[in-house]
């Protein structure tokens, strides 16, 4: 792969940091020690982190954590707003454009992978929205769940339905529209990870074996349960729009409150569908080329996690690697 760039040490020192690793992966705690060695500001690429008041189920930076580094995409949009990929890619330009004019690195915190992939190579339009496929769509998935329609996505784009939560309606719609609307797989059309990205980067991936992966996972749902996640789901119950209703540990607390489910359950379900969704990260993560995938240690303290990760992205002879020749 090729891309147009310069060489000068200059330009490498313009070059976008990428953090990217599954959900509790420890991403937030390498980002603050990086803010606190480089001239960094730390972009969050995360599709909940984005809705004000959306706090603890996030794991939205605290205040010491904000006041120890610049944060930007966080708390950008009320939680009944509909938000997307190409409005995130819009405003996040403009916040890197920002960063760079004041002689700053963007550091890219990534747990949502399409808004990444959005972000760094563009975004795949498509054809326009039909309003009455998108209205039977809703018609069926009151019916069958968004799971139901999952299914259906599998049958006709198995490729695309690996990547789509059976949660996240929104994209299963958008894949679903698409595959009536032209014939053809939203997957084969959505190809373009092998073209140059459009933003240069260097990017850092934290490898976590799974089951050590998993026990962070549950345990960071004791902490946020522990820290007041009912209270918080309970007091924003009737301001989470459709996306926001849908985030790991809203959800399933959501259930909860409407007596569906006893809290036990409800916690299990978190730890669950975390665990899946950091599957589901990874997998999606797999796909972005040129990543220098940090293998973990679980003996490994925050720093020496942080070093980890640190190391490749100031090797500078690393940067030939990804082929801007």
């Amino acid at each position: 792969m090729a891309c147009t760039s310069h060489n000068s040490a200059s330009d490498l020192r313009q070059r976008i940091w990428v953090l990217l690793g599954p959900t509790a992966g420890g991403k937030t705690a390498v980002s603050l020690y990086l803010a606190q060695r480089h001239p960094v500001e730390i972009v969050s690429v995360d599709s909940m982190q984005v809705y004000r008041g959306m706090d603890i189920g996030t794991a939205k930076p605290g205040p010491e954590a904000l006041r120890r580094a610049p944060h930007h995409m966080i708390d950008v949009v009320e939680p009944e707003e509909s938000f997307n990929a190409g409005r995130f890619r819009q405003m996040a330009l403009a916040v890197i454009e920002d960063i760079h004019r004041r002689g700053r690195r963007p550091l890219l915190i990534c747990g949502t992978p399409l808004y990444l992939k959005a972000l760094l190579w563009g975004l795949f339009e498509g054809p326009g929205a039909d309003a009455a496929i998108r209205e039977r769509l809703r018609r069926e998935a009151s019916a069958l769940g968004a799971e139901g329609l999952h299914r259906r996505l599998a049958g006709v784009d198995p490729e695309a339905a690996r990547r789509i939560s059976p949660n996240d309606f929104k994209r299963i719609e958008r894949a679903l529209e698409v595959y009536e609307l032209t014939g053809e797989p939203i997957s084969a059309q959505q190809e373009h990870f092998d073209a140059p990205p459009t933003i240069e980067h260097t990017a850092v991936g934290l490898n976590w074996p799974r089951a050590a992966l998993y026990r962070r996972i549950d345990e960071r749902v004791d902490r946020m349960m522990a820290a007041g996640l009912l209270e918080e789901v309970r007091r924003l119950a009737g301001r989470l729009g459709p996306q926001a209703s849908q985030a790991v540990g809203y959800k399933e607390l959501l259930a909860h409150l409407r007596g569906e489910v006893g809290l036990a359950e409800a916690v299990r379900l978190i730890k669950r569908n975390s665990r899946r969704l950091a599957k589901h990260q990874l997998t999606w993560f797999r796909r972005f080329s040129h990543v220098n995938w940090v293998t973990v240690s679980p003996e490994w303290t925050e720093e020496e996690l942080a070093q980890g990760c640190e190391n490749p992205l100031l090797n500078l002879e690393h940067f030939s690697a990804f082929g801007y020749d």
